[in-house]
């Protein structure tokens, strides 16, 4: 199983119909299939259960050469296939480069990204870069680590608050919900958390911004909600 085989076999799940619906969604990737989640994750099954790829350098090389095709689809498959602690500072770094849609940048952070050494450090070196998706990339990265390390300790996420309030006041929607996407998913992961992040979301509700009363706005909303609170009690 290569990459080129790999390559027909998403062609051949293309779906056309999916591709315009994608681009209502925002996701406006050149290169594009419009296959579904479910089936990339069962092609990803496949691909790390096939006896010719149980070897890791084999399968990251496969990964980048996966990302290498340019096609949306493909690049999510390569995340999902690749080995989180083979991938470089400087993979990291070339593959956000890449990023065209919020779609892209989530599914790298959530599926490979966020497992790699690095995650901490480059959420918020990320979360200081300029172009739109590179930036989204450090926030969601800080999303994801709240949302799948269960075992890191409260003083990691703490750390990211100055940066989420950095952040608030950039007014670029792919931006501003992904700082806003940090903050709620810190403020759920206990009490102490939650309580630090409802006091930072009002003090971003407090800035002369559009985008950061936003943020603060709908935070606020979610983290004092009944549901979230009776997870703490």
């Amino acid at each position: 199983m290569n990459h080129e085989y790999i390559i027909k076999q998403l062609k051949k799940l293309s779906n056309p119909k999916n591709v315009e619906g994608m681009a209502r969604f925002g996701i406006k990737s050149k290169h594009k299939l419009g296959i579904r989640k479910p089936a990339l994750r069962k092609l990803a099954s496949q691909i790390t259960k096939d006896p010719s790829l149980s070897n890791k350098t084999v399968r990251h090389r496969l990964a980048g050469q996966l990302w290498s095709s340019e096609i949306l689809e493909a690049r999510i498959l390569a995340s999902m296939i690749d080995v989180p602690e083979l991938v470089t500072e400087k993979q990291m770094d070339y593959w956000i480069t890449g990023f065209d849609s919020w779609d892209l940048c989530d599914q790298v952070c959530m599926n490979l990204l966020d497992k790699t050494p690095l995650a901490y450090r480059k959420a918020v070196e990320w979360s200081k870069r300029e172009p739109e998706f590179e930036k989204r990339a450090g926030y969601a990265l800080m999303a994801c680590l709240a949302w799948h390390d269960k075992e890191a300790p409260d003083s990691k996420f703490i750390k990211f608050f100055p940066h989420i309030k950095l952040g608030a006041t950039d007014e670029r929607n792919f931006v501003k919900k992904a700082v806003n996407w940090a903050l709620r998913q810190i403020g759920k992961r206990n009490k102490k958390l939650n309580g630090k992040a409802i006091k930072l979301a009002r003090e971003i509700e407090k800035m002369d911004s559009k985008s950061a009363r936003w943020i603060a706005k709908d935070a606020l909303r979610e983290l004092s909600s009944e549901p979230v609170q009776s997870r703490f009690n």
